[in-house]
């Protein structure tokens, strides 16, 4: 059986060095626990030079709020970040 998500389209939110505060919708990516979701890895480029990476879908949760994103590393400590388009 295959399954279907709402949404498997992806647009870049944002990249940032290791550590450098970032946040989505809110929530900074770095000081809250990010819980991989049981989804397809998420089909993304980097806008910058176009390659293509399958990077892990997560969620995270502060006071109340959740936010559901995919994200990796481009390169070494430099993280990219999307969300579902």
């Amino acid at each position: 059986m295959k399954l279907f998500w709402k949404n498997d389209k992806w647009e870049f939110f944002g990249a940032c060095g290791d550590g450098q505060k970032f946040e989505i919708h809110g929530i900074n990516v770095w000081k809250h626990d990010w819980v991989s979701l049981n989804e397809p890895k998420a089909k993304v480029k980097d806008p910058r030079y176009g390659q293509s990476f399958e990077f892990h879908v997560y969620k995270m949760e502060h006071e109340g709020k959740q936010v559901t994103f995919a994200a990796g590393e481009f390169s070494n400590c430099m993280w990219g970040f999307y969300v579902r388009a």
